[in-house]
């Protein structure tokens, strides 16, 4: 009875991996587009820091202006107190290659410490550096319902 129960099982799912193709419901294959290599071009918005309780939050809304796809995208966010030491900040990696043309919204959250100053960003990517463009204004693309 066990080995019935299995055959009927196993014919079961060879018939939906077979019904697939055969009912036209082929998908197109995803066109894989080779990422960009050395410099890439971004633009961002002028980065919005506030004070959340015991947070230093900073927004930055970046647009891939590049030639190409944006993999392994890396920003690190570095804090100088008055005295131009170093004080730790935060580091975000994009999870997926970046889209020409798509626009996201960066948030790196840091503890603020007393005497934090002033501070620095560093833009790279997975194979290469980022060049920076300041504008004035980029819109989020509105969600899909």
């Amino acid at each position: 009875m066990k080995r019935f129960g299995s055959m009927v099982f196993a014919m079961t799912v060879a018939a939906g991996l077979l019904a697939g193709p055969l009912a036209g419901e082929q998908e197109a294959p995803r066109k894989l587009v080779a990422p960009v290599r050395g410099e890439a071009q971004i633009e961002l918005t002028a980065p919005n820091t506030q004070v959340v309780g015991n947070n230093v939050v900073t927004t930055l809304r970046l647009k891939n202006v590049a030639s190409g796809p944006i993999a392994g995208l890396r920003i690190e966010e570095n804090w100088f107190d008055r005295s131009r030491n170093a004080v730790p900040g935060d580091v975000y990696r994009h999870p997926r290659p970046w889209a020409v043309g798509e626009v996201i919204e960066v948030k790196l959250t840091t503890p603020r410490k007393a005497g934090m100053g002033d501070n620095r960003y560093n833009f790279t990517h997975a194979n290469g550096t980022i060049k920076t463009t300041v504008v004035k204004k980029l819109d989020l693309p509105k969600p899909v319902k």
